[in-house]
């Protein structure tokens, strides 16, 4: 439904997005997980037609988004992240104005908005003035007015923000209610919202696609990144521990009192660390606090990702320097 190649887009020397694949297949909610600054946006903004690659191509529903851009709005219900609203009109008027403005036949208007407020439980609300509904309410009708036009795809950038628990659940709710029926693209860099929702996750970091695959295979993909958390007054415990086999990394922070806390990254495919973490610890005298072992989880790859990222020389700055 959804088919990015090569997709690039500069401003300037800066290279916000750089070369990304994906395909989305009909039906799925994928995730377009990353940091803020890592392209999402952006992207987001060329699948919708809003700005024009510099290189690469991208289709929606098999369509050029650049020669067919109005096709592929018409196939798109897109929430942006500060969805705009006239607030001082009723719900059910705004409505009624966006149903127009997507050309919905006159005879179709009203069964499309009330579908609409029935899926984002707006029907209590809809004779009410939007300036005097809650971020929550506000932010279900931004997406009732996307749903209206039935659109096979919804995109949804950070659909959370600013909602309060309770909301956040409900929100959830509807989006697994609307899976099947539409293909939904949701972007964030909330990880719980990735895990509690989608069938899939692409992880953007520094312009470029990091990891793909569903939560089941980027969780698999973590095992690899196991940590353990010591808390020592060891003298030279971090030199000592980053000698031991099996281990990858090694990062120390100083605390009070002559205390440390170590973060040991073991390296792929070693065995369980505690034990020859505990004996070196002992050999180096002092005393330890804490010596625990970290399950492995999204949140490890995704900083691990974005580290490496962040790590990397960009682009941008090679031009900068002329190479």
């Amino acid at each position: 439904m959804i088919a990015a190649h090569r997709l690039s887009k500069r401003f300037g020397r800066f290279l916000a997005v750089n070369s990304v694949d994906f395909e989305i297949p009909q039906g799925e909610v994928v995730g377009f997980l990353g940091p803020n600054g890592a392209g999402k946006t952006t992207t987001i903004r060329m699948i919708c037609g809003y700005l024009s690659p510099t290189a690469g191509t991208v289709r929606v529903d098999g369509l050029d988004v650049l020669r067919n851009r109005r096709q592929v709005q018409r196939r798109i219900g897109y929430l942006p992240e500060a969805a705009p609203l006239y607030t001082e009109m009723r719900v059910v008027e705004y409505l009624k104005f966006r149903a127009r403005l997507f050309g919905i036949k006159r005879a179709h208007r009203r069964p499309a908005i009330d579908l609409a407020m029935k899926r984002c439980l707006l029907s209590d609300v809809e004779r009410q003035p939007i300036n005097q509904l809650s971020r929550g309410y506000r932010q279900r009708v931004s997406l009732a007015a996307a749903l209206l036009h039935e659109p096979p795809v919804l995109i949804l950038d950070e659909p959370t923000v600013g909602l309060d628990p309770s909301q956040i659940r409900q929100l959830r709710g509807l989006i697994r209610e609307l899976a099947g029926r539409h293909t939904i693209l949701i972007s964030t860099h909330n990880l719980a919202e990735v895990e509690a929702t989608c069938d899939r996750v692409l992880i953007l970091a520094g312009g470029r696609i990091r990891a793909a695959g569903t939560i089941d295979e980027l969780r698999a993909a973590a095992a690899g990144k196991t940590r353990y958390v010591v808390e020592t007054d060891a003298t030279g415990a971090d030199e000592a521990l980053s000698r031991l086999p099996g281990v990858a990394d090694v990062q120390y922070v100083r605390l009070s009192d002559g205390w440390g806390r170590l973060t040991v990254t073991a390296a792929d495919g070693s065995a369980d660390l505690r034990e020859s973490i505990a004996r070196e610890l002992g050999r180096r005298g002092g005393a330890t606090r804490e010596l625990r072992r970290e399950a492995p989880t999204l949140e490890h790859l995704f900083m691990h990702l974005v580290a490496e990222a962040d790590a990397a020389p960009s682009e941008a700055a090679a031009d900068r320097s002329g190479t």
